[in-house]
């Protein structure tokens, strides 16, 4: 029986042409799959076609937006993700999206290899193979473009040589990787890190420098997930949507960062992610007012640890896992509405309203009906500081 490989076809020249590299250099029959993560771009049946045409046995198509927002962009909203503090995971999370289609495939096609695009030298190999090896440990994963060192030069021949229905243009200086949860860019002149980034990189977003009206906006949260936009109903997808053009508007999400990769370097990125910025800062002052503190406070580690796992491509771990059901937990009351302004490259919060709400007007005001029984502190203060106390007796003798 002839080996079946599922490649992550992406409908562009390197994996149109690896179609056919694999077949070659593998003997193995092709099954093209594609997955819709809100990247743009072309129309899925075109993509389905042309990987038909470049010689694959079977190509499969998958529109997974709603999938992407409600089962990978919404934990990461709930936990507040933000790698190294700035960057919320726009490529990280589209990653396990695409592995669960491709294991789909290779499962319904009985196909033992799994190909991608990635090099040798960035994340994405490794969240495609350890995702791969969580949910099917016993299929093999190939990167023709690392293992059979598949350059962009060998691809362009190839394609000429096999008359593939691909155009062979010139390529963008720049790497560029988006969804519908934000776009990433990097190489070209940006790996110098100290040129500045010019307005033609951006797509996601406008020049915050530009004067324009402010846009005030008001998000409802259930329970951590955004339901409503100015009152009107809406899905997690279509938050994002809806944010990724208001916020986008006013030039916000803007992250320009050296980041520390899984692979041990550092890499300058540029990233744009107007909704989900929007939407983390909205969740984050949410919790501050329905939170109690030492969850609070116990979130805000749990939050970088699940950022880092799934940075590193973890998704499918027995800790991402637990973590999940802590940070499920935590949001059970995070309920309300976050009135922000979008204007000028930043989110700012303006209001907050919660039936859930921690804030006692009576106890935090300082005017006539204070609540807050102020004969209590100084005996709190004298036990709070007494170990410390203690300790500076023997220090300062």
């Amino acid at each position: 029986m002839t080996e079946r490989v599922v490649l992550a076809y992406s409908g562009g020249l390197d994996t149109s042409v690896a179609i056919g590299w694999i077949a070659e250099e593998t003997g193995a029959e092709v099954i093209a799959v594609a997955v819709d993560v809100g990247q743009g771009g072309e129309d899925l049946d075109v993509i389905r076609k042309r990987a038909l045409a470049c010689g694959a046995v079977e190509a499969e198509v998958a529109d997974a937006k709603d999938e992407f927002a409600e089962e990978y962009c919404l934990p990461a909203i709930k936990a507040n993700a933000l790698y190294m503090d700035r960057y919320p995971l726009v490529s990280a999370l589209s990653r396990p999206t695409i592995v669960k289609h491709l294991v789909a495939a290779a499962k319904k096609h009985n196909a033992s290899i799994v190909a991608h695009g990635c090099t040798g030298k960035g994340n994405d190999q490794v969240r495609f193979e350890a995702g791969i090896a969580s949910l099917a440990p016993d299929l093999k994963c190939i990167a023709p473009v690392r293992d059979y060192a598949m350059t962009r030069d060998k691809a362009i021949a190839f394609c000429e040589e096999k008359k593939l229905p691909i155009a062979t243009t010139k390529k963008s200086p720049y790497s560029i990787d988006q969804n519908v949860f934000g776009r990433a860019v990097e190489t070209g002149f940006l790996e110098d890190i100290w040129n500045a980034p010019i307005e033609d990189i951006y797509d996601y977003t406008q020049n915050p420098a530009v004067s324009r009206e402010p846009d005030e906006v008001v998000i409802s949260f259930k329970q951590g997930v955004p339901v409503a936009i100015d009152g009107r109903p809406v899905t997690v997808l279509q938050a994002i949507q809806q944010l990724n053009e208001r916020a986008g508007a006013q030039g916000i999400g803007r992250i320009d960062m050296v980041e520390d990769r899984l692979v041990g370097i550092k890499s300058r990125e540029v990233y744009e992610a107007p909704g989900a910025i929007a939407l983390i800062t909205a969740h984050q002052e949410l919790e501050n007012v329905t939170v109690e503190r030492e969850l609070a406070r116990y979130k805000r580690q749990v939050e970088q640890r699940w950022s880092e796992l799934v940075y590193d491509g973890l998704w499918f771990s027995p800790l991402k896992r637990a973590l999940d059901g802590f940070v499920n937990e935590a949001n059970e009351h995070v309920t309300g509405d976050i009135r922000m302004t979008l204007h000028g490259g930043r989110a700012v919060v303006t209001g907050r309203k919660s039936e859930e709400s921690l804030y006692d007007f009576n106890l935090a005001t300082y005017d006539t009906g204070d609540t807050f029984d102020q004969s209590k502190a100084q005996g709190f203060i004298e036990l709070f500081g007494l170990s410390a106390k203690i300790a500076a007796k023997r220090d300062l003798t």
